[in-house]
């Protein structure tokens, strides 16, 4: 029932399309082969708000989001590793969160190393693959908000993220469900 964390998330403002999200920036920067640039803005602003956030919130865990490309760049690791530093925030209060698509073992154990936690967001679409769950450095399975929105609703729904459950604690992973708003999701 406490906070303890939050998603530092892509929003843009546009003057003619209103409020544009993650989706729709990923999309246009990976067109113009961007994406890795686009990332690294976002960190630095992230890192730039947490490193003036006042001392109450000193504690609060910050998930980053990484793309493919980031993984796909040898340098991403040390780049962030600097950029952390630069920003004089603990690794230890930061997730970085990848998509299944996304996996790079080593970068991964680099960034692991530096204190940082992994999270694997939106478990459970797309590509799933149980092998990235014994072959990578992660501390987390974030459970996609398609599963939580009708998990109210669904016997089905409840079995399968039952079941990511308890194959995450059985790994000694923790699990984050995003998008629960009601107590009846939580249960």
């Amino acid at each position: 029932g406490a906070m303890i964390g939050v998603e530092a998330l892509l929003r843009w403002q546009h003057p003619e399309l209103g409020l544009l999200g993650a989706g729709p920036l990923v999309t246009a920067a990976r067109a113009a082969r961007m994406e890795r640039e686009l990332t690294e803005h976002a960190h630095r602003v992230a890192l730039a708000e947490i490193a003036g956030w006042p001392r109450a919130l000193g504690k609060l865990r910050v998930s980053l989001n990484i793309t493919a490309a980031d993984l796909g760049d040898s340098d991403f690791a040390d780049r962030f590793a600097a950029m952390v530093k630069a920003a004089g925030v603990d690794p230890d209060r930061l997730t970085l969160e990848l998509t299944e698509q996304a996996s790079a073992a080593a970068q991964l154990a680099q960034i692991r190393a530096l204190g940082c936690a992994i999270a694997i967001d939106d478990f459970g679409t797309g590509y799933s693959s149980l092998s990235l769950l014994a072959r990578l450095p992660i501390d987390y399975l974030k459970i996609d908000n398609g599963f939580t929105r009708t998990i109210d609703g669904s016997d089905r729904d409840r079995i399968v993220v039952r079941a990511i459950v308890d194959l995450a604690r059985a790994l000694g992973l923790l699990v984050v469900a995003e998008g629960v708003e009601n107590e009846r999701q939580l249960e």
